[in-house]
């Protein structure tokens, strides 16, 4: 019993000199990993964007554009009085200069901008980084989407590019740069993180979908780049919101997966062919939310199909709720449409859509607007009020083109010769004719027909829409 005692406090204090012998190692081992920590040089404590910016620049350019503007050389120019005694005064013509960024996409020379730096551009020239200069050609202005395409040649070199991010991926909080060339003082890099995505409501464009940045962007840095942390194109730079003309801390860039898109038409099709899907709708509030036993507002409510269009086709109906296309959600119209726009023609579409308080997912085959966008224009002749107005049958692609409504149809006034009977009546180009003396007008046709056939009092009464108004007008003409 004694014996077993002693055996018992000598095993206590083997183990005791063991974990003291463990805990020692530990605290040793620990020191010594900590003293590794520890930094020991400037680089160890600093967090630098060089390596990034360093690879990433070469890429971004400066983009000059010229316009010609002409201009009176007198300072009375537009007064009645002085040109009714002295006519009108000679114009001269001056060269305006204007400055804005762009990035190289393509080792050949592609480069991808703001439409609106090249506006009006009678010549354009490149600077890239290093100050070598180009002339450019323009490929591509794409005023729908605020985009345009250049080229420069450079004897087959190959440039310094920035590749595309996938925007998909995109988060609030994410780390981004802004490079460009604001104000003209010379690139510039500024850093900030992704303040908002998929921003429908900020009326720049009319595919608005931009990601909003607090990177400061200012004039000149229009065209520019908005990269990652891996130096990827996230989106180009195309706008502020400011009352003094500088940075607030909000900035918009149009995604990369619409400038690669714009990108891919200018270079493989030399146009852009924009897919729809046939239908309106306007976004889900909180109160249409409740009635269709939604657990949040989300999605788009669809309130018209075109006849025969691809929604029609995919047995999408009034009243449905898309609530994604290809896994993204969608909040409104206007994201819907710049979704869609950023497929090309001919691909399906898989869109989850909810009817009935049940989901389901419907593939929708993406096609061109039907019709011509350049419709037979006629001239109306003879003694009624719309003699000398030119009309056009409206189709979808007519509609888009002419940035309208690509639901719109009827009889569209393209043009009214000055004096003739439309233009003292007052329809003016761009109204939509819907009656003549109360018979509906579908095509120009049975325009033609109803005012070949003049009530027998001479008496015209003519229901036109202009910007969503409808307007009567009523007048007698002696036959």
């Amino acid at each position: 019993m004694i014996m077993t005692k002693h055996i018992s406090k000598i095993l206590f204090a083997l183990s005791a000199t063991l974990v003291a012998l463990i805990c020692a190692i530990a605290m040793s081992t620990a020191s010594a990993a900590h003293a590794q920590d520890v930094p020991r040089k400037q680089s160890d404590i600093t967090m630098s964007f060089a390596p990034l910016v360093k690879s990433a620049s070469p890429a971004v350019v400066n983009v000059y554009s010229e316009r010609l503007i002409r201009q009176s050389a007198s300072p009375f120019a537009g007064d009645p009085f002085f040109e009714r005694f002295f006519g009108k005064s000679p114009e001269r013509e001056r060269v305006q200069s204007s400055l804005g960024s762009g990035v190289i996409v393509g080792e050949d020379g592609v480069i991808v901008t703001n439409n609106h730096v090249v506006k009006d551009a009678t010549a354009l020239k490149v600077v890239l980084a290093d100050r070598r200069e180009f002339e450019a050609e323009l490929i591509l202005a794409d005023e729908r989407t605020d985009l345009a395409v250049l080229r420069i040649k450079a004897d087959d070199e190959k440039l310094p590019t920035l590749k595309f991010a996938n925007t998909r991926n995109l988060e609030v909080g994410d780390i981004v740069l802004a490079i460009g060339n604001p104000f003209g003082v010379g690139q510039t890099v500024t850093s900030g993180i992704i303040s908002a995505t998929a921003r429908t409501d900020v009326g720049i464009s009319d595919f608005a979908f931009f990601i909003q940045t607090d990177a400061a962007i200012n004039p000149g840095n229009s065209g520019g780049a908005l990269i990652d942390h891996e130096g990827r194109l996230v989106g180009v730079n195309t706008a502020i919101f400011s009352r003094s003309g500088g940075s607030n801390g909000i900035g918009f860039a149009i995604p990369a997966e619409m400038v690669r898109r714009v990108v891919d038409s200018a270079i493989n099709e030399g146009r852009i062919v924009r897919p729809w899907l046939g239908l309106k709708g306007q976004a889900v509030t909180s109160d249409i939310a409740k009635t269709l036993d939604l657990d949040r507002p989300v999605g788009m409510l669809v309130t018209e199909i075109y006849p025969k269009g691809p929604a029609d086709k995919a047995k999408i109906r009034k009243g449905d709720v898309v609530l994604k296309i290809d896994g993204r959600e969608v909040y409104d119209e206007a994201g819907l449409k710049f979704l869609a726009a950023t497929l090309k023609e001919g691909v399906y579409a898989r869109l989850e859509v909810m009817r009935n308080g049940k989901a389901r997912s419907v593939d929708v085959r993406l096609e061109a607007p039907p019709g011509a966008t350049d419709s037979e224009l006629i001239v109306l002749k003879g003694p009624h009020p719309l003699s000398g107005a030119e009309v056009v049958d409206l189709s979808p692609a007519l509609a888009d083109s002419l940035r309208r409504d690509l639901f719109d149809k009827g009889v569209m006034i393209n043009r009214i010769a000055r004096g003739s009977y439309a233009y003292q009546f007052g329809v003016r180009p761009g109204d939509r004719i819907l009656e003549v003396n109360a018979k509906p007008v579908k095509d120009v046709a049975a325009l033609e027909a109803v005012l070949s056939n003049p009530n027998s009092q001479g008496l015209w009464m003519v229901v036109y829409e202009r910007n969503g108004r409808s307007i009567t007008r009523t007048v007698r003409m002696d036959q």
